[in-house]
């Protein structure tokens, strides 16, 4: 009887178990019967076995689709390996290539229609699968990107970054203006001696004096010009004597015109008082109103919609809303970043968008381009013909007229 094979865990089982992991050598590997071989005499045996006679058979039938088939597998599997391992990144061909190999089952590259690294390197960049270039180091390749969702992701990042860069440079821009209309009104008021208030004389007393008012004043002088025209009780002049009447009746004027211009400025500072506090109370964050006009200052909307106007048809919250096009009807919802207000032609009306008038239709009366404001007059309410001065550009916005 002959002997008993060795068993599984034998010595020489364990040894024939080991020396067959990992890669060998590629001219020993048969990629039809997909077998390695340890060594040449192992390889010679194999092809003459039956199995791989009837696998050369096949392949004889129609070796061009066989080639393709490996070509197309091993050009899955290199560019598969290269964006989940290295993503957009630029690496070095042969690292990838090592990396793939490692594979105990990998399409190996003599099966294939390329017969080196170089020219399957060569194929990538003309297909336009990968960016390849050549260096003194050898090929590098990197993967281009073309997955639909993954594309989508970086073209969110790429417009959320772009949004963000806008904001700043509109704010910077602000910030600018604003230094610049300061500037301006110093160049006016000139500068602004500040000193120490100090008494004279530490010992001297303050005392304060209590005169008649100037109604008893013009009360008197009334009285004591009671005639003005008088006749003389002398014969030898008998010549009528004026008392000055236009002196007295100029005193009383200037008097009365002091008492109202007291009053006036009396009446402006009450009003100015009201419009502080109005000011307090309506300047909000928010300033989108329905029926207005506004221009879109969003870049990535595109060239359609960018820097071209539109009114406000619907208010959804406090900082969102619903505008259409004036020129095409489409209908975008847009956050009021990404909008400014319009400022019409002398003589138009306006809504008031925020501050101490805030929802008061207006007359615009005229502009001020240095200070970046305008002067309106109220046409509504019982504030209805007031004018009102120094008005921000941001504040007021043109109403629709459908």
């Amino acid at each position: 009887m002959g002997k008993d094979k060795p068993g599984f865990l034998t010595p020489k089982a364990i040894a024939n178990r080991i020396k067959a992991k990992g890669l060998q050598k590629l001219r020993w590997y048969c990629q039809m019967c997909q077998k390695q071989c340890r060594d040449e005499n192992g390889f010679k045996c194999h092809m003459m076995s039956e199995s791989h006679q009837r696998q050369l058979l096949l392949f004889a039938e129609n070796p061009d689709e066989y080639v393709d088939t490996f070509s197309k597998d091993f050009e899955e599997g290199y560019t598969e390996l290269l964006h989940r391992r290295f993503g957009t990144k630029r690496v070095h061909a042969n690292i990838v290539y090592q990396e793939y190999i490692a594979d105990r089952h990998h399409i190996h590259m003599n099966s294939t229609m390329w017969e080196t690294l170089t020219d399957f390197v060569k194929w990538l960049g003309r297909e336009g699968k990968c960016e390849v270039d050549y260096t003194e180091k050898g090929w590098f390749v990197k993967y281009i990107e073309r997955d639909p969702e993954t594309i989508k992701k970086q073209e969110a990042i790429r417009a959320k970054e772009k949004m963000d860069l806008d904001d700043q440079e509109r704010t910077a821009e602000f910030i600018k203006k604003q230094i610049e209309r300061a500037a301006e009104m110093e160049k006016h008021l000139g500068p602004v001696e500040h000193t120490e208030l100090k008494r004279q004389n530490d010992g001297e007393k303050v005392t304060f004096s209590m005169s008649a008012s100037k109604k008893e004043q013009i009360a008197k002088k009334a009285v004591t010009v009671d005639n003005p025209l008088t006749i003389s009780s002398q014969p030898s002049t008998s010549k009528i004597s004026t008392a000055a009447p236009s002196t007295v009746s100029d005193k009383k004027t200037s008097e009365k015109t002091g008492e109202k211009r007291k009053a006036k400025s009396a009446l402006e500072e009450i009003i100015e008082v009201e419009e502080k506090k109005k000011e307090k109370e309506k300047r909000k964050d928010w300033w989108l109103h329905k029926g207005i006009v506004v221009k879109v200052t969003l870049k990535r909307l595109g060239e359609k919609y960018f820097n071209k106007k539109a009114y406000v048809h619907e208010v959804q919250d406090l900082y969102t809303g619903i505008i259409k096009m004036l020129n095409g009807g489409d209908t975008l919802k847009v956050d009021q970043t990404h909008v400014e207000t319009v400022i019409p032609a002398i003589g138009k009306t306006v809504l008031v968008v925020n501050g101490a008038y805030r929802g008061e239709e207006a007359v615009l009366e005229a502009i001020d381009e240095k200070n970046y404001s305008c002067t309106i007059k109220l046409s509504k309410g019982l504030l209805k013909g007031r004018v009102v001065t120094g008005v921000q550009y941001e504040d007021v916005s043109k109403l629709h007229v459908p």
